[in-house]
């Protein structure tokens, strides 16, 4: 049974533990000793681990660990640059008879993917524009098997079972309630936009069925999922005698939805559905990553720096642990006399 959580980790704890592997490679230091950089992850999180001074002989056999597979390992949580860190004694692949659980070392999105695919082909089919409702549900019933445990990303966010219908169903739940304040935007090709945008995520990065990546695609290296995606429109609307107008314009908002050049879009939008699509994708992006650090902090603390947000350390109030424990105590409350009837 598994007893140490990555969330709960605290310098000074000694440990002895299975983790899944994430990442790993041989480096080199400055004293000319090879080490093992070691990323480890569970349900809860990720951390990263340092082997120091592996001998040859060792090498040789932890060059056999590869990604995916779970170990178990003595560590010493230290901390560098204000991050957690795994000072790793000794590690060995895991075996059959450790007896393991695998859903402690996959990280998932938190609602079934059944109900989010539910939801997100409910906002299709409630589409009144004929053309763009027959694209959005065509794409969701050709890509349904993978969706439902695709990670959105590699190694940033939503890096998790079922994390793409899980981004694209918050971002959906936000984009339709913007178009209820900005009545001048066009709903249908806001939610055809937000399901269409990162769906060649499923050919760029690659996974397993446990939503765990090991990197990217041949195409996706070469191409991304910004260009597999608007060949991929390109080739279905022409299949379906689609307005040409619309097909460009939806090709448009998958272009230009990272917004600079730098991070892959050689356009900015160019209409408020496209302008929209750029900033729901970010602001869920940026929540998950910010939800993420702040889960595993302590109320009056700042978190550990968070790579993707520029390493900041975002602080999580006092207030933030009284606040909800106070929520659920009225939660209780209210749900009680239920009970005892």
């Amino acid at each position: 049974m598994k007893e140490f959580y990555i969330k709960d980790l605290k310098k000074d704890i000694e440990l002895t533990d299975f983790f899944m592997v994430k990442s790993l490679a041989f480096k080199t230091g400055s004293n000319g000793k090879t080490f093992l950089d070691i990323t480890l992850g569970d349900m809860t999180g990720e951390i990263s681990a340092k082997k120091w001074d592996v001998l040859k002989d060792e090498a040789e056999v932890l060059s056999k660990i590869n990604e995916g597979d779970i170990v178990k390992v003595k560590a010493l949580v230290t901390e560098w640059n204000n991050m957690r860190q795994l000072r790793v004694t000794r590690i060995r692949a895991a075996v059959e008879s450790d007896g393991l659980e695998i859903s402690d070392y996959i990280k998932a999105a938190p609602e079934p993917p059944a109900e989010m695919y539910g939801y997100i082909h409910n906002e299709a089919e409630a589409m009144t524009d004929g053309d763009l409702r027959k694209l959005a549900l065509r794409l969701l019933d050709d890509n349904r098997e993978k969706l439902m445990y695709y990670p959105a990303a590699s190694k940033n966010h939503h890096a998790e079972f079922g994390g793409l219908l899980y981004h694209m169903k918050r971002m959906l739940m936000t984009g339709v309630r913007v178009c209820e304040v900005y009545t001048n935007l066009n709903r249908d090709l806001v939610v055809t936009g937000v399901i269409i945008h990162d769906i060649e995520k499923i050919n760029e990065i690659e996974s397993n069925e446990l939503g765990i990546s090991p990197g990217y695609s041949f195409e996706g290296k070469m191409l991304g999922h910004i260009i597999q995606g608007i060949k991929t429109i390109d080739r279905l609307t022409l299949e379906m005698d689609f307005p040409r107008e619309k097909a460009i314009m939806l090709e448009h908002m998958i272009l230009s939805h990272h917004y600079e050049p730098e991070f892959g879009s050689p356009k900015k939008p160019l209409f408020p559905e496209a302008e929209v699509l750029h900033y729901l994708d970010i602001l869920d992006a940026r929540m998950f990553d910010m939800q993420a650090a702040l889960e595993n902090t302590e109320p009056g603390q700042f978190s550990e720096k968070v790579r993707t947000l520029d390493n900041r350390r975002l602080y999580k109030p006092a207030f933030a642990g009284a606040a909800l424990a106070d929520a659920q105590q009225v939660q209780r409350e209210a749900i009680a006399p239920e009970q005892n009837l």
